[in-house]
C-alpha cells in the first residue's frame, strides 16, 4: 500500500515518508537476552496539525476524528512492539497509521431517524406481558380472607 516513497493512504492522500518520523527503542516484556540486547520497538509520529500534504478539509477531519490519539501539537504517535524484528514492527506500526488516517478520513453516512414499526411494538409488549405473568406466578400464594 505504499510507492517508492509514499504511503498511499486513500487515493486522495499519500503521504510522503519525508514526514514520518520513525525511532527504536528497546522493547519490553519476556524475551530473554534478545529483548534486553535489541531495539525492536518501533514508535512513529506524524504531524497531521502541520503536514503540507493535507488540504484544509482533510486536517480538520483528521484533527476532529482523531483528537483522543493527538498530542498537544497535533502530532499522531503510533507504537508496535509485537514481533521481534524491528522490520516487522515498522511494517506493522505504518500499516496501522494507513488504516487510522483511512478510517478517520472516511465520510460517515448521515443517519436517518426510524421509527419502530406497529408489529415491532406489539411484540415488545407482548414480551413484557409474558415477563410480568412469569414474575408473578413465582410470588407466593396467599390464603384467601374468607372466615
Amino acid at each position: 500500500m505504499s510507492d517508492g516513497n509514499a504511503l498511499v493512504v486513500t487515493p486522495q492522500l499519500s503521504i510522503p515518508f519525508s514526514e514520518l518520523d520513525y525511532s527504536a527503542s528497546r522493547s519490553g516484556g519476556p524475551g530473554g537476552q534478545h529483548v534486553n540486547t535489541s531495539s525492536t520497538r518501533i514508535e512513529v509520529w506524524w504531524d497531521v496539525a502541520g503536514s503540507p500534504t493535507l488540504t484544509p478539509e482533510q486536517r480538520a477531519q483528521l484533527l476532529e476524528r482523531l483528537r483522543t490519539k493527538l498530542d498537544s501539537t497535533g502530532r499522531l504517535r503510533l507504537v508496535s512492539s509485537g514481533s521481534r524484528s524491528q522490520l516487522r514492527n515498522r511494517e506493522d506500526v505504518t500499516e496501522r497509521l494507513r488504516s487510522v488516517v483511512a478510517s478517520a478520513l472516511t465520510v460517515r453516512k448521515k443517519r436517518k431517524p426510524t421509527r419502530p414499526s406497529r408489529a415491532s411494538k406489539a411484540a415488545r409488549l407482548e414480551a413484557k406481558r409474558r415477563r410480568a405473568m412469569t414474575k408473578e406466578r413465582r410470588r407466593a400464594v396467599r390464603p384467601s380472607k374468607e372466615e
